[in-house]
């Protein structure tokens, strides 16, 4: 059985959409296989889904949440600026055509919204959401530097020293922030970590 599919059936029963989702479940799995894509791939989204199974009891719309997971990159045009909103109307629009409430379609287009990073993320489950999405920032050290590596890759075409000027801008921008991870269980497993590698990256 496919590794994802459980994840995949969950939510999109939990939503209340119709039928199995099965062609669309396809749809998102081919994104995420995209040539252009090094990081924001089925490795990426596996590990986002693995995250979830340690917190979904803390999610006030689990299903909502979930599937906002397998959105958030689903569209990834690498000089592209409105990936976030195109993956986010999608999702809304997909599930509002297999039945889901509109409210929970909503919601799941506002969770992708938050992926944005462009502010600090409020209320539960747009907390959970981001901190699973930054969870990369605190992983063990061969797979940060992996992960570094695998952004290199998609921006390839960048020049070397314009796109280590830019990197740094945004890894520091994470580490200005109080608190990187906005909930009490990724605070605590991650936040030393992740400040560590950012650290150490951003000082090269």
């Amino acid at each position: 059985m496919d590794s994802l599919l459980p994840s995949w059936q969950r939510a999109w029963a939990g939503i209340g959409a119709a039928g199995e989702g099965d062609e669309l479940f396809a749809q998102l799995k081919g994104a995420y296989a995209e040539p252009q894509r090094h990081y924001h791939t089925l490795q990426h989204l596996g590990e986002c889904l693995a995250a979830f199974d340690n917190v979904h009891a803390q999610a006030e719309h689990a299903h909502e949440v979930e599937l906002a997971l397998w959105f958030h990159d689903a569209i990834y045009d690498i000089r592209g600026h409105d990936n976030e909103q195109r993956s986010a109307e999608w999702a809304r629009d997909a599930l509002r055509s297999a039945g889901a409430p509109a409210d929970a379609a909503g919601r799941v287009h506002d969770l992708v919204m938050a992926t944005r990073h462009t502010a600090v993320p409020s209320g539960r489950d747009e907390q959970l959401l981001v901190d699973i999405d930054l969870a990369i920032l605190g992983a063990e050290r061969a797979r940060f530097d992996e992960y570094e590596q695998q952004i290199r890759r998609e921006y390839a075409y960048v020049p070397g020293f314009l796109f280590r000027r830019k990197r740094r801008q945004i890894l520091e921008g994470f580490l200005d922030r109080p608190a990187i991870y906005s909930t009490p269980y990724f605070h605590e497993a991650l936040e030393a970590r992740a400040r560590d590698n950012l650290r150490r990256v951003t000082a090269r």
